[in-house]
């Protein structure tokens, strides 16, 4: 399998493709491509067993592209974690060292560093990590960009984009910050969020939004 059929069974699985189906727009903001490069690779997952795709409807994995999707991810996330927490890597920076280890690693190397790491359960950027036998608890799908004015959110999770990653940084945006949603800019604009820790209201884009999961804020 090339890279770039990995690479849309990956970010599939990282939309909740696995359980849920996602739009052609939901991967192309994902991956930063064409619209219509997705509709091409798609008919080629669907011939090859690993997607269904209803047209208008959306995508979802296979049982198949489910099992696929869950090993890579599960290998390219316990390297993350790795050079983060035992290398002491930048989290922007680790997805092409990532990349490159998970198709070197076998199921035994990934079970022994999966102890190592004492197991953990997300990787540095919020995606949850399967487990050998590729189960993996049920996360958030719903995306910044849904959130509704007035609404405070809490960020669980961000797509794994080194340019995202680092805007996000720049931004002063983390992972379990609580933010309140003030207003969605027209014509694909940023939205705009206050930070319910106190500062500066942050105008964050229309792609990255797009690009960060949320969940329901707990009541403080």
């Amino acid at each position: 399998m090339t890279p770039m059929k990995e690479d849309y069974l990956k970010i599939i699985f990282e939309l909740g493709g696995g359980k849920q189906q996602v739009s052609n727009k939901q991967i192309s903001l994902g991956l930063g491509i064409a619209a219509g490069s997705v509709t091409e690779m798609i008919t080629k997952l669907d011939d090859e067993g690993l997607v269904t795709h209803q047209p208008y409807a959306g995508i979802q994995l296979t049982d198949k592209g489910v099992k696929y999707a869950a090993e890579l991810v599960r290998k390219h996330r316990l390297w993350e974690t790795f050079l983060v927490d035992k290398l002491g890597y930048n989290v922007a920076d680790v997805h092409p060292e990532a990349e490159v280890l998970e198709h070197e690693t076998s199921d035994r190397l990934a079970t022994a560093l999966d102890a190592f790491l004492a197991h953990p359960q997300n990787c540095p950027h919020g995606g949850v990590i399967p487990s050998a036998a590729g189960e993996f608890r049920a996360v958030s799908h719903r995306l910044l960009a849904d959130a509704a004015d007035g609404e405070t959110v809490v960020v669980e999770r961000f797509l794994d984009n080194h340019e995202l990653l680092t805007y996000l940084s720049e931004l002063g945006v983390h992972l379990y910050d609580r933010l309140t949603i003030v207003k969605h800019e027209p014509f694909e604009g940023p939205v705009v969020v206050q930070p319910v820790a106190g500062g500066d209201p942050i105008s964050i884009s229309y792609k990255a939004a797009h690009n960060l999961f949320i969940n329901e804020a707990p009541e403080a």
